[in-house]
C-alpha cells in the first residue's frame, strides 16, 4: 500500500496526525500505538521500504506461545508517525486517544519481502516492552471477505509467558514516550497533549532563559587552580578505600554507589571514547547512544569520570541486568551517570577541590538528559545516607572529601562503605548444569593472596540466567585445564564434580559472609567484570569467624533448577534467601495452614495452587485434619526452616497462610486489608489508601502495619488477639472498606467486578474470610525478577519503593541493614477486634454483592458464607473533595 490511502483517508486541516512522506529505507524501527477509537485496539507497525507496514491487533499483542492474536492489515503510515501521541478528533478517521504503548526495532528472519509475498513473517523485537521471536501469519481469505487478515503469534523463547502469568497489557498499560494511560488524554483538545503538545522550534529560540534554551559551556579559564595543558590520552581513575562505616563530619560529602561499570569518558573535538578503570577502549560496546549524547554536550574537549549502569524495574541501579544488555547489545538501555570532571577544554582540573569539579559538572550538564546524569551528593551524616541508601537495598554509599584534589589509585579521600558483602572474585573451575545441556551449574571462586597464591572461596550456583549459564559453559569450555590450578590442594567435597579452568576471567558475587572453612556463604552471581585483571583481585575484608545461620537437615535435588529464569534464581538460591529471612518469616508461617503456589519448572512452566499434600511431599511439611471439612484432605503446616526449605523442594514459590493459627483455627488473628489498584491509578494514591485504612484503624484502637505484596499493591494489617469469629472479623472488616468506598467513590471500590474498577483501588476484605489467604511478608512471588512480599514502617512509604522493588536478590541486605524490624511489634500490638464503637452518623452504604475473585484464594474455599456481623458499623468519614 502506498502512503496515498493514508492520506486519502485523512483531513489534515483538522487532525494532527503526520502527513509524512517515504523515508529513508534502511531504518527497523517498530512500534505499538495503543488507539482507543471506536473500540480500543493495538496498532502494529514494522518499518519497511521507508513506511510502517501497519496492523490493527484487535485484542493487543500477547506474550503466551501459540496464543493468536487476529491483526487486521491496514494502509502503510508515514515513518514519522511512529512518534505521533495525542488526539484524532472525533468524526474523523480512527477518532479517539492513540499514545505509544511501545517501540524498538525489529529484525527480520529471511526476507521479509518474501515473508510478506508468502504470509508467513518471522522477526525478532527488541523494545522497551516487547522482546524475543514474533510470527504474522496470513489467514486463508474467506468468500466476499475484504478485510486482509493476519494472525500476530508469540514465538516460545526466554521472552515468552506462560497462561498464568501477568498480561503485559494489564501490567503494562501506560505510554513508553509520556507515562500516561491511554484514558488520560480525553478531553484535550484535539491533536494537542497536555504532556507532549506540539514542537515549535521557533518558540525554543525565542526563550533563550527558559527552561528549553540550553546552558552555557562554563569557562574554565575563570576556574582557580585550573591549568592549561593538553589533553591526557588516559588518567587512571581515583578509587575508594573499603571501611565498615561511613564517615561523618562537615569536610564529607556522600554519593551513591552506583553497580556498574566504572568509565571515563574522552571528548576531543567531537570524537567520544569510553575507557574502562584500566584504559580499555569500550566505546563500541557500550553501542551509539551514549556516544550520540555526549558528542551533543557543549564542549571541544574534556575527561569526565562516571558510571555506566542499567535500571531495573525499580530505578536502581542493577549489575546483572548491565550484563544482560551488555551481552544483547541493548545499547539504549544504558545511562551514564557522570561524577567527576577532570579536563575541560584545555584546561587540566585535576587540583581544583571536589566541589568546585562537581559544580562546574553540574553546569555542563545542566542541558543533558537521558542518558546522561549528574551524581548528585548529599552533606547530611554519612551513616544516615548509608542506612537510607541500605534500607533501599542499594549497594552502598562513596563519601569524598570535599575539598580534596583528584588523586589517582587509592586513597582515604574517598571512602566506600557497602550494604552487603559484595567483590570480585576469579573463576577457577566451574560445575556443569544437571539440568540443561551445556551450561554450568555452578562456579569455583577463588583469589590471590599476597604471595600470588590462588585460594578457595567456595562456589556460586545461582544468580546467573539460561543464557548467561550457556554463555559461561562456552567461554570456560575453552580454557579448562586438566589439573587444579590452586596451591593447596582441595578436598574431595571441594573437588566434586569440579571442571578446572585457568583463573582468567573474573565475576562479582554477592554474598552474605563466610564459613568456618572460609567459604563463602550464600554467594550470588552478579555478572562477570571483564574491567578488571584477574591477578588484581584480592580478599578485601579481614577473615572472619562463621556467621550465624539457621541450618537445614533437607537436601536439595538439582539446586541449580532455574526457578526465575530471568533474574537468575535456583531452587538453591531461593533456600539461601529463605535461609537468610528465617527468623523474619518464622513467625507468619509456623504452625499456620498453608495455600501455596508450587511451580516445580519455575514460573516459565505450569504452576498451579495446592492446599493439600502432593506425591513425594517431604515428611518436613506436616498434615492436619480441617475439623469443619472432614471429608476433605488434610491442610498442610510446618513447624521448622526444615518445613521451609522442603517447601522450596517442592517447587513453592508462593506461601499463602490462613488469618489464624493452628492453635486457635476459629479464631483469626489479623485483619488482612489487600488494596489492589486499577489501570490508570497513580502508586501514591495507593500509598494515601493505605494511610487512610491505618487512620480507620487506630480510631478503633488497632495498631496496623504495610507491606508491599511483591506483585501490584499492599497489604494493610492489624493484628488481633484471637478471640472474635471469621464471620465478626470478616463483616468489620467489610464495613471498613466499603466505608471508605462511600466515602470517596471516584478513588475506592469493595467490590471486585472488573468493569468497575478503571481508575479506582480495590479494597480486598475478602482475604478475611475462614480458609482465605493473603501472601505471607517476605514470601517470594511467581512473578518474573523474583519479588517478595516486603514489610515496611509507616515512614519508608513512599513513591520510590514500589510494590514490586524487593526481590529475592535484594532483600537480605535491606535486613541486615535494618536497626529494627519494622514489624518487630506486630504480636505484641494485637488488640481484640472492636464491639462496641458506634458511629454518631453513618452514611447510607449499598452494600455490595460480595463477589470473589478468581485469583484469590478465597475464591476455592467452602465455608466463608457470611452471617449477620455483631459488630457495629465503621464510622464514614466525610467525603474527599
Amino acid at each position: 500500500m502506498a502512503l496515498e490511502t493514508y492520506r486519502q483517508k485523512r483531513d489534515f486541516h483538522k487532525t494532527s496526525e503526520p502527513r509524512g512522506r517515504t523515508g529513508p529505507k534502511d531504518t527497523n524501527l517498530f512500534v505499538i500505538q495503543k488507539h482507543a477509537a471506536r473500540r480500543l485496539h493495538y496498532d502494529f507497525r514494522l518499518a519497511l521500504d521507508g513506511v510502517l507496514k501497519s496492523w490493527a491487533v484487535t485484542r493487543g499483542p500477547s506474550l503466551v506461545p501459540g496464543e493468536k492474536r487476529l491483526a487486521v492489515h491496514v494502509e502503510d503510515h508515514p515513518l514519522d508517525y511512529g512518534d505521533f501521541e495525542g488526539t484524532i478528533p472525533k468524526g474523523e478517521y480512527g477518532g479517539g486517544n492513540v499514545i505509544l504503548w511501545d517501540r524498538g526495532h525489529w529484525t527480520p528472519v529471511g526476507d521479509p519481502h518474501k515473508g510478506l509475498a508468502k504470509g508467513h513473517l518471522d522477526f525478532d523485537l527488541d523494545g522497551e516492552k516487547l522482546h524475543g521471536r514474533w510470527h504474522l501469519v496470513r489467514m486463508r481469505a474467506k468468500p466476499r471477505e475484504k478485510r486482509d487478515n493476519w494472525l500476530l503469534i508469540k514465538a516460545d523463547d526466554d521472552a515468552a509467558r506462560g497462561p498464568k502469568d501477568p498480561d503485559i497489557l494489564e501490567e503494562q498499560p501506560n505510554s513508553v514516550k509520556t507515562g500516561r494511560p491511554v484514558e488520560a488524554l480525553t478531553g484535550e483538545a484535539p491533536g494537542w497533549s497536555s504532556k507532549t503538545g506540539r514542537i515549535d522550534n521557533s518558540k525554543k529560540k525565542a526563550k533563550p532563559n527558559g527552561a528549553e534554551a540550553q546552558a552555557k559551556p562554563p569557562e574554565p579559564s575563570k576556574l582557580k587552580g585550573a591549568k592549561k595543558a593538553a589533553l591526557p590520552e588516559f588518567v587512571e581513575p581515583a578509587l575508594a578505600t573499603l571501611e565498615k562505616k561511613a564517615p561523618s563530619g562537615a569536610r564529607w560529602i556522600h554519593e551513591i554507589k552506583y553497580d556498574g561499570y566504572r568509565v571515563e569518558v574522552r571528548i576531543d573535538r567531537g570524537r567520544v571514547k569510553l575507557l574502562t578503570r584500566s584504559g580499555l577502549d569500550w566505546t563500541r560496546k557500550f553501542g551509539r547512544t551514549l556516544v550520540d549524547a555526549l558528542q551533543a554536550l557543549p564542549v571541544k574537549s574534556a575527561l569526565i569520570d562516571g558510571e555506566v549502569v542499567v535500571e531495573n524495574a525499580a530505578g536502581a541501579s542493577d549489575f546483572s541486568a548491565l550484563q544482560q544488555a551488555l551481552s544483547e547489545g541493548q545499547s539504549k538501555k544504558f545511562l551514564y551517570y557522570a561524577f567527576d570532571l577532570l579536563y575541560l577544554d584545555g584546561y587540566d582540573l585535576r587540583e581544583l577541590p571536589l566541589l568546585s569539579r562537581k559544580e562546574t559538572l553540574e553546569q555542563l550538564l545542566k542541558s543533558a538528559a537521558d542518558p546522561l546524569r549528574y551524581s548528585a551528593h548529599f552533606v547530611e551524616d554519612g551513616e544516615l545516607i548509608r542506612r537510607h541508601a541500605c534500607r533501599l537495598s542499594l549497594e552502598g554509599i562513596v563519601s569524598k572529601v570535599a575539598s580534596a584534589p583528584y588523586r589517582s589509585g587509592r586513597s582515604k579521600d574517598w571512602i566506600k562503605s557497602k550494604c552487603s558483602e559484595r567483590q570480585e572474585f576469579v573463576i577457577a573451575g566451574f560445575v556443569p548444569s544437571t539440568t540443561t545441556r551445556k551450561a554450568v551449574g555452578s562456579l569455583v571462586l577463588s583469589y590471590f593472596d599476597k604471595k600470588g597464591a590462588l585460594v578457595h572461596a567456595g562456589r556460586v550456583g545461582t544468580g546467573f540466567t539460561a543464557a548467561i549459564a550457556a554463555d559461561l559453559y562456552k567461554k570456560l569450555e575453552k580454557i579448562r585445564i586438566a589439573k587444579s590450578p590452586f596451591a593447596r590442594a582441595l578436598t574431595a567435597e571441594q573437588a566434586r564434580q569440579v571442571t578446572y579452568v585457568k583463573p582468567h576471567y573474573v565475576a562479582e558475587i554477592e554474598f552474605r559472609g563466610w564459613t568456618a572453612d572460609q567459604s563463602l556463604r550464600h554467594a550470588a552471581f552478579r555478572g562477570l567484570r571483564e574491567d578488571k585483571p584477574a591477578e588484581e583481585v584480592v580478599r578485601e575484608d579481614k577473615p572472619m569467624k562463621e556467621a550465624a545461620t539457621p541450618k537445614t537437615s533437607i537436601t536439595l535435588t538439582h539446586p541449580d533448577r532455574l526457578y526465575w529464569p530471568d533474574a537468575g534464581v535456583t531452587k538453591a538460591g531461593l533456600a539461601d534467601y529463605y535461609a537468610d529471612v528465617w527468623k523474619h518469616i518464622a513467625p507468619f508461617i509456623v504452625a499456620r495452614p498453608l495455600a501455596l503456589v508450587r511451580c516445580p519448572g519455575g514460573i516459565k512452566e505450569p504452576c498451579f495452587f495446592q492446599k493439600h499434600a502432593w506425591k513425594g511431599l517431604s515428611g518436613s511439611i506436616h498434615q492436619i485434619k480441617d475439623p469443619k471439612e472432614k471429608a476433605e484432605e488434610p491442610i498442610l503446616y510446618i513447624d521448622d526452616l526444615d518445613g521451609l526449605i522442603a517447601l522450596v523442594q517442592g517447587g513453592v514459590l508462593e506461601i499463602h497462610p490462613w488469618g489464624s493459627a493452628l492453635a486457635t483455627l476459629e479464631q483469626p488473628d489479623r485483619i488482612i486489608m489487600d488494596f489492589d489498584p486499577g489501570e490508570g491509578v497513580a502508586w501514591k494514591d495507593v500509598i494515601a489508601a493505605a494511610k487512610e485504612v491505618k487512620s480507620r484503624f487506630a480510631d478503633f484502637g488497632l495498631a496496623s502495619f504495610v507491606k508491599t505484596t511483591g506483585g501490584k499493591g499492599l497489604h494493610v494489617v492489624a493484628p488481633l488477639k484471637p478471640s472474635a469469629g471469621w464471620d465478626e472479623v470478616k463483616n468489620f472488616s467489610r464495613d471498613i472498606a466499603q466505608s471508605m468506598a462511600a466515602d470517596s467513590p471516584e478513588s475506592y471500590v469493595a467490590t471486585i467486578t472488573k468493569s468497575k474498577r478503571y481508575g479506582k483501588i480495590l479494597i480486598d476484605y475478602l482475604r478475611n474470610g475462614r480458609g482465605a489467604t493473603a501472601v505471607a511478608p517476605y514470601s517470594t512471588r511467581a512473578r518474573p525478577d523474583a519479588p517478595v512480599s516486603m514489610p515496611l514502617g509507616w515512614t519508608e512509604l513512599t513513591p520510590e519503593i514500589g510494590p514490586a522493588y524487593f526481590t529475592v536478590a535484594n532483600a537480605p541486605a535491606r535486613l541486615a541493614a535494618l536497626r529494627k524490624d519494622p514489624w518487630a511489634d506486630f504480636q505484641r500490638s494485637a488488640k481484640p477486634l472492636p464491639s462496641s464503637k458506634a458511629p454518631k452518623k453513618r452514611s447510607a452504604v449499598a452494600k455490595p454483592a460480595e463477589t470473589k475473585s478468581s485469583k484469590t484464594p478465597a475464591s476455592t474455599t467452602k465455608g466463608s458464607k457470611t452471617k449477620p456481623s455483631k459488630t457495629k458499623s465503621v464510622p464514614s468519614r466525610p467525603r474527599k473533595k
